[in-house]
């Protein structure tokens, strides 16, 4: 089963509504989110009350419906490997503080993995199958598949889906001692060539139907997983595969856009495969532009649609080749941290 994304929505480091004709640029340690103005979405009273994921996704989520001209999904499917960190945060500073007495019930009860597409439902009124999948950097992929089953049993409803995760000084904190991140810039990212990457947060939600209208934006193919590689051999064994499911050879993808984000080990490896199966299709990267987090895969969905649809890709996204007028068909790759594959097929509708 294969669905049509017919509106998008995203909150990231970039503007999405200049992206990709203006890029912003960063240098440290974290790519932050480029806040749109929430009151165009949520009271503001509200606003004060909700955590920074969840701003992100019901902003992400209202932009993808309007672009969509829909009111309201018949389902919510969204991804999520870390959920809301930072009222889990507060949640648990004040369960130290106040030695777990007269605690507040507000930052545990948002604190949930799914209160993200909770908050979005209550806000629309929408009382349809609402699902979060909490399966760390396969999050969003699980999210796709699901929505590509649920067409598959009806082909009449209109599907919300997408991803959101953030980052918080303490967790941040956390991972950095891990040594995943490293001070740089998002110009030097792609060719730092040493251990560690740049963090990054971001929503990206998508309105999926299986039918082709004039609102459609890209064809979303096919999605698929592998967890934990015993080799390189493997994993390319397993994208051929994957391919040749959806009829497809290498020399039939436009354009592969992969998750390199400038750790050493973890670029060798995409460099490795790429040079193995795709010598000849230009090669793009997402994560310079978003920073890195579990659901990241979200963002490249995203800016994919956007290339298929508008034709072209923007040149500061190419690691190999050039930009490729009009592509056809664009190949999603994304590992985090070695151990999480997920292959997203995208297709010009």
């Amino acid at each position: 089963m294969t669905a049509f994304i017919q509106g998008t929505g995203c909150v990231s480091a970039q503007d999405g509504h200049v992206f990709p004709g203006e890029i912003r640029h960063y240098e440290g340690d974290r790519l932050p989110v480029a806040d749109p103005d929430y009151k165009q979405w949520i009271d503001i009273k509200q606003i004060r009350r909700m955590g920074r994921a969840i701003k992100m996704g019901v902003a992400a989520s209202h932009m993808s419906l309007e672009a969509a001209g829909i009111q309201s999904p018949d389902a919510i499917i969204m991804g999520t490997a870390y959920g809301c960190l930072a009222d889990t945060g507060v949640f648990l500073q004040k369960l130290v503080s106040q030695h777990e007495d007269m605690l507040t019930p507000t930052a545990f009860i948002q604190s949930t993995h799914n209160t993200v597409a909770g908050q979005i439902a209550l806000l629309l009124g929408c009382h349809a199958y609402n699902n979060t999948f909490v399966h760390t950097a396969f999050s969003l992929e699980n999210a796709l598949q699901d929505s590509l089953l649920m067409l598959a049993e009806d082909p009449s409803r209109k599907i919300l889906a997408g991803a959101t995760d953030e980052i918080t000084e303490y967790s941040h904190t956390i991972l950095r001692r891990f040594g995943l991140y490293k001070n740089t810039s998002t110009a030097a990212l792609q060719r730092s060539g040493t251990p560690g990457t740049m963090a990054g947060e971001g929503a990206a939600f998508f309105v999926l139907a299986s039918g082709k209208d004039d609102k459609s934006l890209a064809q979303l193919t096919a999605v698929d997983m592998l967890y934990r590689p015993a080799s390189e051999q493997e994993t390319a064994d397993h994208l051929l595969d994957f391919l040749r499911r959806n009829g497809l050879a290498p020399k039939d993808i436009s354009l592969v856009l992969s998750g390199r984000n400038g750790d050493d080990a973890g670029d060798r490896y995409y460099e490795s495969i790429e040079n193995r199966l795709f010598g000849s299709t230009p090669v793009a990267a997402f994560k310079h532009f978003c920073g890195e987090y579990p659901t990241a895969s979200a963002f490249a969905v995203w800016m994919a649609a956007g290339c298929l649809h508008r034709g072209a890709v923007p040149q500061e996204a190419m690691v190999k080749g050039d930009a490729p007028a009009g592509p056809e068909r664009i190949l999603v790759w994304n590992h985090h941290q070695g151990t999480h594959h997920s292959f997203i097929l995208l297709e010009k509708c």
